[in-house]
């Protein structure tokens, strides 16, 4: 039995030992190409005037879809932000998913809403549209309501693009606060990719304890929260050295659910958000990609690395635990629903390397590690450990964790310095000391759930509640959301 049990430690170590050097190569990779992408994204645009795809007849128009539920405390304030965007050709689209609060009779009585006769095309399938609104003031001309039988987030999204006249969908969180010229950045690629873009997506910033006034941020702080001070580095190293890395490659799987840009014909024609997955934004980009090999296309999904959006994180623990627990369901709804995607030279990048990595390294990561912790205890229960190995082991993944997270810090430093205060970028570093130790456990924990529940069938567990911007420094908002 002692035999038995140093081979079986033996093969232990050496594959936890080896599935890290791989999951840690890849990461010193994606770090490389990011840089690599980082550089040329910054050199080319050093000098580019935005005010010239401001005026130029040649930019595509874009209709903006915001959904909202329950967002009385807010919604004006939300609408306000959308409609003082810097663009030339847009409209926005706001769609009451049947608000059981007073969000709907605010816009009413604010923008003096009429009800207007609109003849909807469903070209996508949702929920019932009671009415298609307008403003009667001129200075208002750009908005559009809809007001409509509840659906959920993906539902609204589909009401507003059959609503929608433009040719583009910036479809983005209402409560979010988007910066006055996120669209043009958004829309640049469209005019000088070579090859066909059907998305873009930009940066989303964690906007805790941030300064904003008539729903614009106007001061950059660190969160005060160490929860969403730990979000922070998690997003940074995310978009920053993740979404990056694949744009690079042409292997973005995901645009971020809180603003993304879409080609609009593309998305009908694949049959625009499915409402049965809690992973709607990443299941629609992997379908669009889909849809683009076996059409034969040349295309792009062009990640932008400005920061565009900024948006509330969850403080409380529990309420973070539902959104890593939805955010695990929606890759696993994902993965399964184009599982013929798995090695399928077909579908060139998207089969032969994104998919596989978001398998492996994405899904499966948190139940390898979960199941080798199990396996350390059982050992080192039964007295049968090479503590040193362990520990040596155990050494370099932190060690190499605080690493990667410094480099993203650096990252954000060379580019765009949203923490310019020196007391910030301490709380960030001692954040990345600490994560490890304190919030790793938690995502892991989370993950976890996030697969029992899903392959239990409790799809609906785990609804989020989130809360609406103010005006305010703190932002201690009083609002519920669930979305």
């Amino acid at each position: 039995m002692r035999e038995f049990l140093t081979d079986f430690e033996t093969i232990f170590n050496n594959a936890i030992f080896y599935y890290a050097v791989v999951v840690m190569g890849s990461y010193v990779l994606f770090t490389l190409l990011s840089a690599i992408e980082m550089n040329s994204y910054m050199k080319k645009n050093s000098y580019v005037n935005y005010r010239e795809i401001l005026v130029s007849p040649l930019a595509p128009s874009v209709s903006i879809l915001a959904p909202a539920f329950n967002e009385e405390a807010t919604i004006i304030e939300n609408i306000r932000s959308l409609l003082s965007l810097h663009y030339g050709n847009y409209e926005v689209v706001i769609i009451n998913d049947g608000s059981t609060d007073q969000t709907f009779q605010r816009m009413f009585d604010y923008y003096q809403l009429e009800k207007v006769d609109f003849a909807v095309n469903y070209q996508i399938t949702c929920n019932e549209i009671k009415g298609v609104y307008k403003s009667k003031l001129p200075s208002f001309s750009k908005l559009t309501i809809v007001d409509k039988v509840n659906g959920g987030k993906s539902d609204a999204l589909n009401a507003g693009i059959n609503v929608s006249g433009k040719d583009l969908l910036l479809c983005i969180d209402v409560d979010c606060i988007v910066q006055e010229d996120a669209i043009l950045k958004l829309a640049k690629p469209y005019l000088e990719e070579k090859y066909q873009v059907i998305a873009t997506g930009g940066v989303v910033r964690i906007a805790n304890s941030c300064k904003v006034e008539d729903g614009k941020l106007v001061e950059v702080n660190m969160p005060r929260n160490l929860w969403p001070r730990f979000q922070v580095l998690e997003y940074i190293r995310a978009f920053l050295m993740g979404r990056m890395a694949w744009s690079r490659l042409n292997g973005l799987l995901i645009i971020s659910g809180a603003m993304g840009l879409f080609d609009k014909n593309i998305v009908i024609k694949v049959g625009g958000y499915d409402n049965t997955t809690v992973g709607e934004d990443m299941e629609l980009v992997v379908r669009m990609r889909k849809y683009m090999y076996e059409q034969d296309q040349r295309f792009k999904v062009v990640y932008i690395p400005d920061p565009l959006c900024w948006t509330e994180a969850p403080t409380d623990l529990q309420i973070l635990g539902r959104q890593r627990n939805r955010w695990t369901r929606g890759t696993i709804e994902t993965l399964w629903t184009h599982k013929d995607l798995f090695f399928n030279p077909r579908y060139g990048v998207l089969g032969m390397l994104s998919y596989p990595y978001w398998l492996f390294f994405e899904w499966l990561a948190p139940i390898v590690e979960a199941f080798g912790i199990c396996v350390f205890i059982l050992l080192a229960l039964m007295e049968n450990i090479n503590w040193e190995f362990s520990l040596i082991l155990l050494a370099m993944v932190y060690c190499f964790s605080v690493l990667l997270s410094t480099v993203a810090i650096f990252f954000e430093e060379m580019s765009y310095q949203q923490y310019t205060k020196g007391k910030d970028l301490v709380k960030l570093l001692l954040a990345a000391f600490l994560e490890p130790i304190l919030y790793h456990p938690l995502t892991l924990i989370w993950a976890i759930q996030g697969n029992i529940h899903k392959f239990r069938g409790k799809n609906n567990w785990g609804a989020m509640t989130r809360k609406g911007f103010k005006n305010t420094e703190t932002l201690n908002h009083t609002a519920n959301r669930t979305t």
